[in-house]
Parts: structure tokens; C-alpha cells; sequence
């Protein structure tokens, strides 16, 4: 078991620790995912409630919002819608990479549902996929069922994780990563590759997966002064999703540069995190209060990070975890979308885990319900209204 850590942190590991403890099987992560479907069915009916009340459709809302009607267009029609803006921008499908619209497009054509039911169906089924693999990775590098099981409804009851009930990406993409990190932490490497390449066709922050499967192994040739062939084959792999699309938008605009070409029309180009610092002191200088809160924020972060280092955790997680929160805060474009774009992040959540795992059950559970409660109403609120407050 290739976990490349020289220890775990202090009282995480049990002693009485039974065998198999990081077993990913159906039985043993069934608690975690009744968890995280609890938490997330709450989100759902206060959605469904609220909805209600405003006459609006929570069906509509969560399958042909945003950008699952890019994705679905994509599905309908293939690549080459673009919308011309008051000022003369662009935004072009191009930005949006390939694999949910394919999958949409699969089932479509197999079943009597449309891109957008498709798109949910995808997402609804990932979810689950994604709980599973968030319980796999956290059993394995804690050594303690009951945190997977905790992580995984905390996952499910992120600020935003409305969205993981949504036809987007993030479920399908923290599946893919959750288990590529877990091939990678048990010394799978053809399977670490595979799942990094289908990650890399999902979502932009498929680097972050390839950097993931990439620097351990660097780690373990450099360490046994070898490597295997499947080592090598999962390394080869890992970069050819998100390598192969980026060189397709380039095709398809001419030039070598053109996926963050279209990137930059739609305002996302990498700035190092000059716009986000500017976007803080906007906010500290015009609403103290919402600037104060965006800058604790930030802080959090940042301790979460150091946090994860300092208790010295497979490298692995700490490589995706650090380059996913990264790519996530150096960009220039829309802010309101960035704590949607950290959720994939799940290691994020570690250190409150383990803090609730010292509690005893009825207070975890009451903690769990009330992060639930608060994440629900939060979703509620910005699908109903123009978008993230």
C-alpha cells in the first residue's frame, strides 16, 4: 500500500483498528453514503418548500440553470455556440470541456430523456459514486471507518453544495478524483492514470488530478531508484484528458494558446491572485462587513492548508487538495463561483472530521443536521435568486 506518508496524524490512528478498516466495499461504506443522502435529501425539500412557495420549479432550477444549459446545448449540438455581448465579448462553448455533455448525449439517445434529465441522472449517480469515494480515501488515510462516514456527509452539506444536485460537473469530477487519489494511495497506477485522463475531460481542475497521480509516483521511482510498467502506464495516461482537449480547442481556434484564449473571453485568466486581492479590499473598503467575512474566509482556507501539512498526510492528497484550492483563488474571472470551484476539495473538511469525531455521536449528529439545515437554505436562496449573495 503505496501511502506516502511517514505517519499519521496524533490520535487519529486506532490501535484497535480492526482489519480491512480501509475497505472500500458497498457494506462498509453503506453509512456514509445514507448519510450524505440524508443530508443532501434535506437540501432537496427545503428547496422543494421554498420553491413552492415562490412558484417557481425546483425541477427547472436544478436541470436548465446556469451553466447546465451550456452543457446541454453542447450535448444537443456539439461545440460551436457562442454568445455575442453588449460590449462585443464573446462566450464561447469551448470553455466548457466534454465529458457530462457526452454522457448526456449517450443517454439521450438510449433512453426517452433529454440532455438536461440526462445531465441530472449523471450527477445524481456520481454523487453517490463521489460519497463512496471521499468515505474510501479518508477510511484508508485515517484508519477509522466513522470519518469517512462523517466526512462524507459534511461533504454533502458544503455551503454550496447545492450544485451537487444540479446537471453540473462537481459530483463527476470528486468522483474521479476521489477515486484516482484512492488508486493512487493503494499503489493502482493504471487505474490512478485512467481515472486522472477522465477526470481531465471533465472540468479544467483535471490538472490538479494529473499533479496528483504525477508527483507520488515521481516520489516512489525516486525512492526505489525504478519504476514498473504500470507505474509508467498510469503516469502516461494520467495527462492525456485534459492535455487532449486543451490541444482540441487549440485546433479548433488556431493557435496553440486558444482554450485560455477562451478562457480570457470569458473573463478566467490566471493572474497569480492580484484580482482576488484587489476583489477583498473592494469589499473591506465599500461593505466592511462582507469584506472582513471574505477575508476570514480566505484565512480559513489558508489554516486548513497548513493544517493538512503540518499533520503531514499522504502526498497525493495534499498535491490535488493544494493545486484544486489554488487553481480555484488565482483566477480573475467571476468570484462568486469560487467556493463551488474548492468543493471538489474534500480534504478541506479533515480537520473539522476529526474534530467531531471527539464528540460524542448525538452532538456529531446534531452538528451534521445543523450544517445541513444551514447549507440547504443557503442553496435555496441562491438558486431562487439571481445567484451566489
Amino acid at each position: 500500500m503505496a501511502l506516502t506518508s511517514s505517519r499519521y496524524p496524533e490520535g487519529v490512528r486506532e490501535p484497535s483498528a480492526s482489519p480491512g478498516v480501509g475497505s472500500p466495499t458497498a457494506r462498509a461504506a453503506a453509512p456514509a453514503l445514507l448519510a450524505y443522502a440524508g443530508v443532501r435529501a434535506t437540501g432537496l425539500l427545503i428547496l422543494v418548500i421554498w420553491a413552492a412557495v415562490e412558484d417557481r420549479s425546483p425541477y427547472t432550477l436544478l436541470t436548465a440553470r446556469w451553466d447546465s444549459l451550456w452543457y446541454a446545448r453542447i450535448a444537443e449540438g456539439g461545440y460551436g455556440y457562442q454568445v455575442v455581448l453588449e460590449d462585443g465579448g464573446v462566450h464561447s462553448d469551448l470553455a466548457f470541456f466534454p465529458l457530462l455533455p457526452v454522457l448526456e448525449r449517450a443517454i439521450a439517445a438510449v433512453t426517452p430523456l433529454g440532455p438536461g434529465d440526462a445531465g441530472l441522472l449523471v450527477s445524481q449517480v456520481a454523487a453517490v459514486a463521489a460519497a463512496w469515494g471521499i468515505y474510501a480515501v479518508t477510511a484508508l488515510v485515517t484508519r477509522r471507518r466513522s470519518a469517512g462516514v462523517l466526512l462524507a456527509a459534511l461533504w454533502g452539506a458544503y455551503p454550496t453544495a447545492f450544485v451537487q444536485s444540479m446537471a453540473y460537473t462537481e459530483t463527476l469530477f470528486t468522483a474521479l478524483a476521489a477515486w484516482a487519489l484512492y488508486a493512487v494511495l493503494t499503489g493502482r497506477w493504471v487505474w490512478a492514470g485512467s481515472l486522472a485522463l477522465a477526470a481531465g475531460l471533465t472540468r479544467p481542475s483535471g490538472a490538479a488530478v494529473v499533479a496528483a497521480v504525477w508527483l507520488p509516483a515521481a516520489l516512489q521511482v525516486w525512492r526505489a531508484r525504478r519504476a514498473s510498467p504500470r507505474l509508467l502506464l498510469g503516469v502516461a495516461l494520467a495527462p492525456l484528458g485534459w492535455l487532449g482537449y486543451v490541444v482540441y480547442v487549440g485546433v479548433r481556434r488556431g493557435g496553440p494558446f486558444g482554450y485560455f484564449e477562451v478562457q480570457g473571453e470569458w473573463g478566467n485568466g490566471f493572474d497569480g491572485g492580484v484580482a482576488l486581492l484587489g476583489f477583498v479590499w473592494e469589499n473591506l473598503t465599500t461593505n466592511v462587513v462582507g469584506g472582513v467575512g471574505l477575508a476570514a474566509a480566505l484565512a480559513l482556507v489558508g489554516w486548513l492548508l497548513w493544517l493538512l501539512v503540518r499533520e503531514r498526510w499522504p502526498l497525493a492528497l495534499l498535491v490535488y487538495t493544494g493545486v484544486v484550492v489554488a487553481t480555484s483563488l488565482v483566477g480573475s474571472g467571476y468570484f462568486g463561483s469560487r467556493p463551488r470551484l474548492m468543493m471538489p476539495a474534500f480534504a478541506l473538511l479533515l480537520p473539522a472530521t476529526l474534530a467531531l469525531l471527539r464528540l460524542s455521536p448525538r452532538w456529531r449528529a446534531l452538528v451534521v443536521a445543523l450544517a445541513a439545515l444551514a447549507s440547504g437554505c443557503y442553496g435555496a436562496l441562491t438558486l431562487l435568486g439571481p445567484g451566489p449573495p
